[in-house]
């Protein structure tokens, strides 16, 4: 996969996840404080009993960013100490691993498909291609994390729809 191709649509797609993701958090403390309740109440929200909570979705999402976005350029990604309990401290969460995402230039990824990356779960000695990370655990967990935020949101009825999903669309005219 070529450098352009890993940085431009999917690295950025995922970064542009974690902005809508914030994004909603608005729409959250909105929601709260219409129906007179702490927002505290939905950073603690699950879909399942065996389910992790909201603050882990938004933890893990951003984690997968990160480390991609730092394994994939060369770099090793920067720490944060899962210890968000606070609306303000997710959004703080998602805020520095944007900032950081955002701060590795393009030229950075030269190579990426074929560095390798070792998961600390991973069988001993087993690592995967900067192609397969990028495409087999980033994007598909980046999704599936933000995507479980978004319906323990809309799950506890939280104003949000496909389009905050989305985010922006960068229209053209033909």
């Amino acid at each position: 996969m070529a450098q352009k191709a890993m940085y431009s649509p999917v690295i950025l797609q995922c970064v542009q996840m974690l902005k809508n993701l914030e994004s909603w958090l608005d729409a959250a403390e909105q929601y709260a404080a219409a129906k007179k309740f702490d927002v505290g109440v939905l950073m603690n929200g699950r879909l399942a009993p065996d389910m992790q909570p909201f603050i882990y979705q938004v933890q893990s999402a951003c984690d997968y960013v990160k480390g991609g976005v730092a394994w994939l350029s060369g770099q090793t990604p920067p720490r944060h100490e899962d210890n968000e309990q606070t609306i303000d401290e997710v959004r703080e969460r998602i805020r520095k691993t944007v900032t950081f995402a955002e701060s590795v230039k393009e030229a950075q990824y030269a190579g990426a498909g074929g560095r390798m990356v070792s998961m600390s779960w991973a069988p001993a000695g087993r690592v995967l291609r900067g192609q397969d990370y990028l495409l087999q655990m980033m994007v598909p967990n980046t999704f599936f994390h933000v995507t479980m935020a978004y319906a323990v949101l809309r799950h506890n009825g939280v104003d949000i729809g496909k389009m905050d999903f989305l985010g922006p669309i960068n229209w053209v005219d033909p």
